[in-house]
Order: structure tokens, then sequence, then C-alpha cells
């Protein structure tokens, strides 16, 4: 199970083998292969790995098939809790979400290689492609990225692509590892990868599904949106299918408008037929629809009010934007991981009161400082050449 010999592990024995060899790793990378298009649930497909193995094998890889008849993931998932194995991912917030819905935790600890490339001179979202170039030397062939992972027998070319994605991220990471202790960049990353690893994150709770949604209005409305959005959230939780297949989102915000309170009001809705309104599925919906009507006005919800921004500001956010791209460019930071436009606005706005990210923790030696400063007239920006220039005051 080398890196020049794909293999597909498909026997609980033989995984149990694997996972001993690689136990004792002081890192991991992990990848995941996942099928959601017809389901609310990802559906785990393959999972590979790659870590330390033995003197005659350094590298020991492979690629798990969790859809397996009988296979036992145990093994694995003891290396992915194992407080003493670092766990490798790239773009890690779909993989992690898949790990824990399936256990109820969360791999631990971890090292997501594109959040640190954002603070290593890659920009935003570099992917792993453009990272296993420049970083390991190496291409990939990306054409079985849109294959069916959950049909069976899996290809070699399959196998290869799968196996591809974490063989090369262990280059990957160690040199961005060595990027970061040399920079002094690794607690900036840790900040991170804290809101990566908590189970917040990852939580679904039906409650809140409504503010996914955009609907314009407030009070009544909101309450029904929010009963009937959670009223669908738990329809498509227990069925296993994608909550549009339920009921898309534009019936749901007809629905929270007109309030209908009769099947026959019901199956007036755009999308909605007269079937599935006279059905369960009308049924609880209607009863959603009268949670929402009984709730009392006080506990109505509220979208949460944008700040209402003075008039103005508009040169000041585009100075703002300059000096970012300056901040990001100086750091190798990427810009958005830096400030968003509406911290740019809440700055030119309110200054040190603005309560934003970028003026807080790393983010603000870096940028945050030098905004405070260009607003208060402490900072002036000129161009020379190509390059902008800072004049302190």
């Amino acid at each position: 199970m080398s890196p020049s010999r794909p293999a597909l592990i498909a026997d609980s024995e033989v995984l149990a083998d694997f996972c001993r060899r690689i136990a004792g790793a002081p890192f991991v990378t992990v990848d995941t292969e996942f099928m959601r298009e017809r389901t609310y649930w990802p559906i785990l497909c393959v999972v590979q790995v790659a870590g330390g193995g033995m003197d005659d094998d350094p590298v020991a890889a492979a690629a798990i098939d969790a859809l397996a008849p009988g296979i036992d993931l145990a093994p694995l998932l003891r290396i992915l809790d194992d407080p003493g194995v670092l766990k490798v991912f790239h773009a890690a917030r779909q993989d992690l979400e898949i790990f824990y819905y399936l256990t109820k935790k969360l791999p631990t600890p971890v090292f997501d290689t594109q959040v640190a490339a954002m603070v290593c001179s890659f920009g935003d979202s570099a992917s792993y492609e453009t990272l296993v170039g420049a970083l390991a030397r190496a291409r990939i062939d990306k054409s079985s990225r849109f294959t069916d992972w959950s049909a069976r027998p899996l290809s070699e070319r399959q196998i290869a692509y799968a196996l591809d994605d974490v063989i090369h991220l262990r280059k990957v990471y160690e040199e961005l590892r060595r990027r970061l202790a040399a920079n002094g960049r690794e607690s900036w990353l840790a900040e991170e990868m804290a809101v990566l690893t908590n189970t917040a994150t990852y939580d679904v709770d039906p409650a809140r599904a409504w503010l996914r949604l955009k609907a314009r209005g407030g009070g009544r409305l909101l309450a029904v949106l929010r009963e009937v959005a959670a009223w669908r959230e738990r329809e498509a939780q227990r069925r296993d299918i994608p909550r549009g297949r339920v009921l898309r989102d534009e019936s749901l915000i007809e629905i929270a408008h007109h309030r209908p309170t009769s099947v026959d009001a019901l199956a007036r809705t755009r999308g909605l037929s007269a079937k599935m309104a006279e059905g369960s599925m009308g049924a609880g919906l209607l009863k959603a629809i009268a949670a929402g009507i009984a709730l009392p006005d006080k506990e109505c919800p509220h979208m949460e009010e944008k700040p209402d921004l003075p008039g103005g500001i508009g040169p000041v956010t585009d100075l703002l934007k300059v000096l970012l791209k300056h901040a990001a460019e100086s750091s190798g930071v990427a810009p958005k991981l830096l400030a968003s436009a509406s911290d740019l606005e809440r700055i030119a706005a309110f200054g040190e009161k603005a309560g934003v990210a970028a003026l807080s923790g790393w983010r603000r030696e870096v940028f945050g400082d030098d905004a405070l400063g260009l607003i208060r007239g402490q900072i002036a920006l000129s161009a020379e050449g190509r390059k902008i220039k800072l004049a302190r005051a």
C-alpha cells in the first residue's frame, strides 16, 4: 500500500492492519470522496489516508472503501480522534462535517493547508492543484473528480486519483509548516483552526434554517418563515433528501407572506400540488404556519439589522480597500482573511468602535492599526511607480 501501488481497502482486518502501521505517525493526511446530490446527509464513499509506515515503507497510503459491506471503520476513527496525531486536510470543512455526522466528534488536532496557504502568500482559497504544483512539484490528473464514487467497482484510475490527494498533501503540508515556522505565523493559523474545529460550526439546528433564506419583511412574516423552514429542515433530515426536494425556498417565502390556514389555500402555493397539500406534508405545513401565527409579537424573530452607516464614507472605504491590498501584498496574507468589504465600511464609519475582527489579534497588527491611522489622518497613501507607499505623520 505504498504510493506506487494503488490500494483499495475493503476488509476490516486489512484496515486494522493498515491503521496499526500508521498509528505512530506524527501526522497523517486525509481526504474523502462523498456523494450528496440526492441526499440531505453526505454519503461517505471513500476515505484516503497517508501516514508514516514501516522502515521499508516510509509512506503508507491507502484508499478505504467506506461502502464495503460490513467494514469496520473504528481503527481509522481512533486515529482521527488521537490528539497525538495531527490530521492534515486541504479545504477541510466538508471532510470534517462528514466525520462529525458519523461520530458526533471532530478529528483533532487539524491542519488545513488551504487556510495555511492564505497566510503564506498564496492568495484567497488556493486550490490543491495549485499548491501541489508549487510546493510538491507534481501534477494531478483531475479527470476523475466528478465521477460517481458510490458506484462499484472503483477503477484503478479513480483509486490513483484518490490517493494523489493525500500522497502529495504530505509534501504540501511539510513545506507550509516550514514557511509558517520561518515567518512566525503558526499562532495565526491556530486561531483559524479553532473556528474550523468548533462543533458549533457543524451542528444543524432546524430552528435556524430560516436565516439562510432571503426574505424581505419582519415580525409575523419571519415568525411563520422560521416555523415552516424548521419543518422543512426536519422533514429533509428525516427523509434524507435535499431540502429543495421537500419544498423550494420560493415556496416557503410565499407561504410566509400569505400564511394560508386551510388545505385549499395552501394548495394555491406555487410548487405545492393539491395532493401534497391534502396529505401529511400539508398537515405538517399548516401546523407550522399556525405556530408562527400564534407566536406572541414580542417573541417574533427579527433579521439582524445592519448598522445605519453614515453617508459620505464611500471615498474613505475606497482608501481602506487600497490599504488592504497593500497590507495583503506586503504581508503575503490573503485579503479576505484580513478584512471583508463590510469590515472596511464599518471601520470607515465607526473607527475603533467598529467591532470587527480586523481590529483584533494578529489582523490588527497586519492591517487594523494602519486602517485606524489612515482614517485619523495619521497615515497618507501615495503611489511610487507601481507601488503604494505609506507616509506616517
